[in-house]
This record gives C-alpha cells, sequence and structure tokens, in this order.
C-alpha cells in the first residue's frame, strides 16, 4: 500500500492530519481503523488547534513508537534509541518543511486557535497545505520502514 496517497486520501475525507498518517498505516500498526481514529483524534490541529506540533508529525510519531517504540521504562539503551530516531524523523521533515510547528507551517499567529474546527470546502483545501503534509510525513516514514526492512 502506498501510505502518502492513503493519508492524503484519509485527510480529503475529512479526517484531521494526526488521522490521516496514523490511519494510513493501519495495515502495518494492526490497530483497527476506528480506534486508531479515536487514539488520533486528540493531535490535529497541532494537538487539539492549539497550533503546538502538527498532526501530521505526531501521527507519524505514533506509527513509529507502535513499529520501533520500547516498552520497559527501566530500559534507558532503548528510549535513548527511540528518541534519536523521533528527533531525525522531526528534522527530516524540518527539513523538508521548515518546521514542526503548526502554526508556523500555516503562518498562523502565536498561540491556541477556535477549538471550532474550519469546514472542509474547496477553498479549504485550496488555502491549507496540510494535505501536503501528512503525505510527507507518510513518506518519511515508508522510508524509515523501508531502510529498517532492507538491513534485516
Amino acid at each position: 500500500m502506498n501510505h502518502e496517497i492513503r493519508a492524503r486520501e484519509l485527510f480529503r475525507e475529512g479526517y484531521n492530519c494526526a488521522q490521516a498518517v496514523f490511519l494510513a498505516f493501519s495495515d502495518v500498526t494492526g490497530i483497527d481503523e476506528r480506534r486508531a481514529a479515536a487514539l488520533s483524534s486528540s493531535f490535529g490541529g497541532g494537538m487539539g488547534r492549539l497550533r503546538e506540533v502538527c498532526g501530521a508529525v505526531s501521527g507519524a510519531f505514533m506509527v513509529l513508537g507502535l513499529l520501533y517504540g520500547y516498552n520497559d521504562p527501566k530500559d534507558h539503551a532503548a528510549k535513548k534509541e527511540h528518541y534519536a530516531l523521533i528527533q531525525d524523523i522531526a528534522a527530516k521533515f524540518k527539513t523538508e518543511n521548515g518546521s514542526i510547528i503548526c502554526r508556523e507551517l500555516l503562518g498562523l499567529s502565536a498561540g491556541a486557535d477556535s477549538p471550532v474546527p474550519e469546514l472542509r470546502t474547496q477553498e479549504y483545501y485550496k488555502k491549507r497545505p496540510c494535505e501536503d503534509y501528512v503525505g510527507i510525513a507518510a513518506r518519511i516514514v515508508d522510508e524509515y520502514i523501508e531502510k529498517v526492512d532492507a538491513s534485516r
């Protein structure tokens, strides 16, 4: 499956940025779409429209946590390795887009936005680059997965 295309489709269906990326990888993570949508729902709009970390980036981090994360709180080596991965993925996204912060990516002023999401009209899709960001985040995750698979 092409996760970049799927993430873009999911965003166009109305899912937020985090949901679009996270749900696109349901075939890899094994989490059913209903649960994946609920789990990632809080991270859209830079975390509940607070305009902090981009939802597409958060969705990518959730996928990587499920696939490569640690689960032993005392395993400091695994924790360090995972955080290094997350920082690397964030740096890749930032290199391509200039930031991982929602408000900066969208050119918005500082601070939280209204909790009311904008209606998804054709005009919305024309003025918001979010569909591109979800595609980029999904591609970056796919590139990492391919790299890991190739090294095995």
